[in-house]
């Protein structure tokens, strides 16, 4: 006689946490090896009502976010939050990303809502160098104090940062590591002048290191 398994049956209508949901979609995605699970492909694998999911969470796209999914379906996304994704793809892998990267994490946005609003991947690319390109760089500080004036933000806008890591190559300063050469390499930037000692965030006073280095010095200057 053939070894019996014991299987879990729910009570029909039993109530289903948010944690079960959330596993669920999480499921879903591993099983179908996408970090985009529309509402269609879940209807496919999935273990629960699609509607009843999105009122759990206030849409699908909530559910999305909470199971730490990316949104291939959102209807407006901002042309800031579509370059931000680029840059954040460009400094993951140490070079320029591809369109089929686009589907894997560490993106958050599909190729679709870069060919809706730029028409194609290329023309997205394009855009993105203009932006990043061009002359403001700097993001204006918050005056809280006459005594604690500062010129600059403590955090470096979209701009800087591509400044900054395209002037260093995607190369950590300090030991030389790169995405593009060993993958899981992360890359942070730091004020060379430590933001507590009054530095600035400026082009000058900014540099790439690798998240071992940038959390192995503190705030001392190398």
């Amino acid at each position: 006689m053939p070894d019996q398994k014991f299987t879990l049956e729910r009570v029909k209508n039993a109530p289903v946490t948010d944690e079960e949901l959330i596993s669920d979609l999480k499921r879903v995605a591993n099983q179908t090896n996408s970090s985009k699970v529309t509402q269609k492909l879940y209807q496919e694998h999935g273990q629960y009502d699609t509607s009843n999911v999105g009122r759990r969470f206030g849409s699908w796209n909530k559910a999305l976010e909470a199971a730490g999914l990316s949104i291939s379906n959102q209807c407006y996304i901002s042309d800031e939050a579509l370059f931000e994704n680029i840059l954040l793809l460009w400094k993951h892998y140490g070079r320029q990303p591809r369109r089929s990267e686009l589907a894997n994490p560490p993106s958050k946005i599909s190729q679709s809502a870069y060919n809706r609003r730029f028409k194609s991947w290329v023309t997205s690319l394009e855009h993105f160098i203009e932006y990043a390109n061009s002359a403001d760089v700097t993001v204006p500080a918050k005056q809280e104090a006459k005594s604690n004036f500062r010129t600059t933000g403590r955090d470096p806008s979209l701009r800087l940062r591509f400044k900054v890591l395209v002037r260093d190559n995607f190369t950590c300063q300090h030991c030389g590591a790169s995405p593009a050469k060993t993958a899981g390499v992360e890359l942070h930037l730091d004020h060379i002048l430590a933001w507590s000692k009054g530095g600035e965030t400026t082009l000058d006073n900014l540099k790439t290191l690798c998240s071992k280095c940038n959390l192995g010095k503190s705030n001392l200057e190398f």
